[in-house]
């Protein structure tokens, strides 16, 4: 990648990202900021620069504010579920099992390698070049509704919409035992596991979390089914507080669920499904709300067990 030299405007001072973006409209400001963050905006000197940092007119800076090369996506043909469609922004209902995005360890099966199957070249660039248009994640295991962002300013609305948690996030989740309230909050803060580093736990020191959740049924093998409700978006963070409780979610080894007595099947999966999603239209900005029934390998453990009255 090549650098160029850049010398701030007349009448142009302020901090260097925000002057950046604006000098180069043409560049997101996601890009500009990354540039600096990764040492590939400098002093004449070859001295590293914050975004923050402030600058006035006549100051001159080395930059580079090309995207980084990465090895290209191959689109992957997967009958996607598509809840909604348009020129701005895509929903679906993500299966149980793909993976969100390519990462270490990854095959050429995600939902990204899906959707650029389904709409090549409409993606957001912006973010890291292998998710493009991702604004929000589902674990492997869980499905349900999401957001992708075809254009960039679908994609800045979006993000800013979880970070300020103002999306509304609605789950169904199965979980071991019987749940002795109706409906309850758990408000545990959540962080990376001290020891096994693919999980999250509870702590006091970790970021802030709450679940709402609701009883809406219980079944004599010793299960609940339960709604929930997301006012954060912690890694892992249903399964986290609900493990922390004695009630891991069926199907979820990682935290601590077992098999229990002599069930007439075994959970195949991760019972946990994404059932709704809203958010406001970059666009319009009216209110969007998006459900997708629970699938096959959801409803059919619910059906082998026996509900309780």
């Amino acid at each position: 990648m090549s650098k160029q030299l850049f010398r701030c405007p007349h009448g142009v001072s302020g901090r260097l990202d925000k002057v950046l973006a604006d000098e180069f409209s043409g560049t997101s400001r996601t890009v500009t900021r990354k540039a600096i963050e990764e040492g590939r905006v400098t002093r004449m000197d070859g001295s590293l620069l914050e975004p923050k940092t402030k600058v006035f007119p006549d100051d001159e800076f080395m930059i580079d504010l090309e995207r980084p090369s990465f090895t290209p996506i191959e689109p992957y043909d997967y009958p996607l579920k598509i809840l909604h469609e348009d020129d701005s922004l895509l929903v679906v209902n993500k299966d149980s099992g793909m993976v969100t995005h390519p990462g270490d360890g990854t095959s050429a099966d995600t939902l990204v390698h899906a959707l650029m199957h389904h709409c090549p070249d409409q993606l957001c660039p912006v973010g890291a070049p292998e998710r493009p248009g991702i604004v929000h994640r589902l674990d492997k295991e869980t499905s349900g509704v999401m957001v992708i962002a075809k254009t960039e300013k679908a994609y800045h609305s979006l993000v800013s919409q979880f970070s300020d948690r103002t999306t509304k996030k609605k789950y169904l989740a199965l979980v071991l035992g019987h749940m002795n309230k109706r409906k309850g909050v758990y408000e545990g803060a959540i962080a990376r596991h001290p020891k096994v580093r693919v999980k999250m736990t509870v702590a006091e020191h970790g970021k802030s979390a709450l679940t709402f959740w609701h009883l809406r049924e219980r079944f004599e093998e010793g299960f609940s089914l339960v709604d929930c409700e997301i006012k954060t978006g912690r890694t892992h963070q249903i399964r986290v507080h609900f493990a922390n409780d004695s009630h891991p979610i069926a199907g979820d080894k990682t935290y601590g669920f077992k098999e229990k007595g002599k069930l007439r099947f075994t959970f195949q999966r991760v019972m946990l499904h994404a059932s709704e999603l809203s958010f406001c239209s970059p666009e319009s900005g009216e209110t969007l709300t998006f459900r997708a029934k629970p699938p096959n390998d959801f409803t059919q453990p619910l059906e082998a067990l026996t509900q309780t009255k």
